[in-house]
């Protein structure tokens, strides 16, 4: 098979579109019938949309996460001497297991790997209950109201600030570092956001350092616990503990994003809905559906560490490959009837957690919360309708979510 090459494709106008970032779909669908594989010759970036490439890409030990390897990247000399205030925030950024290749990775997710097993997750129903609760009880009845701001982007950061054992008045904080950090996520960033992210990720760093101090001895903190006994016994260094620890707590934006997609698209969706309703056991295969169909984010990146072979193309070392995530789950190749949606879908591999090596640690989290938040609502409301049009976040290329998701709500 020959590369594929579409000259017609201006793939970061396109990706930068706010009318693609409200609907990729019918775009990503165009252009992966013209290819799995696409390379964009200008930059070097290959685009991989579908789905049998895309878990070929990640499960290969050629393809890894350090973009320090990337040969057009940000640790370039040229690079660094272009724009120094990128190579110095992910300078900063760098040293995590998101973005090691082994044996670093596994030295370091090894630490918190434990806590987050799909068996160590639901003892923490209880808990994500009480905060889920106390925010579908704030709701006004039959007014509009924003889904978004009102709980959708309050669950997540509650639940992982009561995880590390934060004090609730660090909520507004916390959420205006996060909201800078995810852009980091963006392969195109301002000049502005990136000073920004840098200095998010300074204060979020400064913050966790005296937290583990704080914290230290509590064994009831089992996550601060693990990072100190990681540290103190030199698994990891503070460069490494603050990064790791900055990744865990920040990383709830993508529940943000399921919990409002997929609320959208239960209401675009009310016979789905009303399915739900009358058969609350399907609420796990419904999640994966919402996952699959409105994907929380937009990409998932890999650099090959070595050349490497995918859908008769060679990505060579060094080359940067992005997967649309869009694209991959409603590959047809895949998926039966891949443009529907269907709650009862069974299997459903969708991928919005990545996969091999680098798959999402804290997945098995991130469904309790959707679950538990759903089941909540639903007990809580017996109508959940639109109450005027969704606006998509258009500031950022990576992280796909809602920015305001106007809804109604009846007792």
């Amino acid at each position: 098979m020959s590369e594929t090459i579409a000259p017609a494709i201006d793939w970061w106008t396109l990706l930068t579109d706010p009318d693609y970032l409200a609907n990729p779909h019918p775009d990503l669908t165009r252009i992966r019938k013209m290819g799995a594989v696409h390379l964009d010759e200008p930059s070097g970036i290959y685009f991989v949309l579908g789905h049998e490439a895309f878990n070929a890409m990640v499960r290969a030990p050629e393809m890894g996460r350090d973009t320090r390897l990337w040969t057009n990247g940000w640790s370039r000399p040229e690079s660094k001497a272009r724009d120094p205030l990128s190579y110095e925030l992910f300078s900063e950024f760098q040293r995590q297991m998101v973005n090691a290749d082994p044996p670093d990775h596994r030295r370091m997710r090894d630490v918190y790997e434990k806590a987050f097993r799909p068996a160590e997750i639901p003892p923490l129903r209880p808990m994500i209950e009480a905060e889920a609760r106390e925010l579908a009880d704030a709701l006004p009845e039959g007014e509009p109201v924003d889904f978004m701001t009102g709980f959708a982007n309050h669950l997540p950061l509650r639940v992982v600030r009561n995880l590390f054992r934060i004090s609730p008045e660090m909520d507004p904080a916390l959420a205006r570092w996060n909201a800078a950090l995810v852009k980091i996520g963006d392969i195109m960033m301002s000049q502005d956001q990136k000073r920004e992210a840098l200095e998010a990720l300074r204060a979020y760093k400064a913050f966790l350092r005296e937290h583990l101090e704080a914290e230290r001895g509590n064994a009831e903190n089992r996550l601060i616990a693990l990072a100190l006994e990681a540290l103190d016994d030199g698994i990891m260094d503070e460069e490494e503990t603050l990064n790791n620890l900055k990744g865990l707590v920040s990383g709830n934006e993508t529940t943000v994003n399921v919990l409002g997609n997929g609320l959208l698209t239960l209401m675009r969706n009310p016979s789905q809905f009303n399915r739900l309703r009358a058969n609350p056991d399907l609420m796990r295969t419904a999640i994966e559906e919402m996952m699959r169909y409105e994907p929380a984010i937009n990409f998932i990146l890999r650099v090959a560490i070595r050349d490497f072979e995918l859908d008769g193309m060679t990505l060579p070392a060094g080359s940067l490959a992005l997967g649309l995530i869009c694209a991959i789950n409603r590959d047809p190749a895949r998926f039966a009837d891949a443009e529907t949606f269907d709650i009862a879908r069974k299997p459903n591999a969708q991928v919005i957690f990545g996969g091999g090596p680098h798959v999402c640690i804290g997945a098995a989290l991130a469904r309790l919360e959707v679950d538990v938040a759903l089941s909540v609502l639903m007990d809580r409301f017996s109508r959940i309708e639109p109450a005027g049009e969704p606006v998509w976040w258009t500031d950022r290329t990576n992280q796909r979510g809602l920015e305001r998701l106007p809804v109604r709500l009846w007792r």
